[in-house]
């Protein structure tokens, strides 16, 4: 069984529970709190010299790090990993566009305004910069999504995981998505996708630990 080491409030860890609740695949869930410093324990950077969540054990002493490799990896030889080889590449744009265009911006901003008590204050000279470039992503995924149900494949698949996890929190830390219908629609789209949890949900068949 894996063991995927993740933090619930996290949008990187959600995308890898939320693949692995809809493919029904069993694991051991550890709550790791970078908040409180847990990712930077000794013991956790022998398991994951960056110190990052989320973090999943595949066999014994083997782990994959970064969130979109952990999607690929549990999704492999599914319908959410496209096999095709303009799908895949198709999907893979949509994850770079994600950890390059999104994550930084409005997962930083989410992090900041959201999690942190008085991170506000902290990050007042960041904000203007993330809610910028944040809107510039968000504008580039409804222009797509005014063509297109999904991001790739012409089907859900795990680049609308790694894209709807920061994207459905954007409402949490200042961006206003009431002039975005299309991305709005499509948030719609993924909620109503068979398994689908929402972030806070812990999983039933899951040990959690930590």
């Amino acid at each position: 069984m894996y063991t995927l080491y993740s933090m619930q409030r996290s949008g990187n860890s959600y995308k890898a529970r939320l693949a692995l609740a809809q493919l029904d695949i069993p694991y051991r869930l550890v709550e790791v709190d970078i908040l409180r410093g847990e990712s930077r324990t000794p013991d956790f950077l022998t398991k994951n010299p960056s110190g990052q969540i989320p973090l999943l054990e595949v066999a014994s002493g083997r782990y994959i790090a970064e969130s979109n490799a952990i999607l690929w990896y549990v999704a492999g030889g599914t319908a959410l990993a496209p096999e095709d080889r303009i799908d895949r590449a198709e999907a893979l744009q949509w994850m770079f566009f994600e950890q390059h265009s999104l994550e930084p911006n409005i997962g930083a901003a989410y992090f900041w305004l959201a999690l942190v008590r008085g991170g506000r204050e902290l990050q007042q000279h960041a904000l203007e910069d993330w809610m910028q470039e944040g809107y510039r992503a968000l504008r580039v995924m409804e222009n797509h999504l005014k063509q297109h149900r999904y991001f790739a494949a012409d089907r859900y698949t795990i680049a609308d995981i790694a894209l709807y996890a920061y994207t459905h929190l954007a409402h949490t830390c200042d961006f206003d998505l009431s002039g975005f219908p299309y991305i709005r629609a499509w948030l719609d789209r993924v909620a109503a996708e068979p398994g689908h949890v929402v972030m806070h949900e812990q999983p039933a068949d899951a040990t959690a630990a930590g």
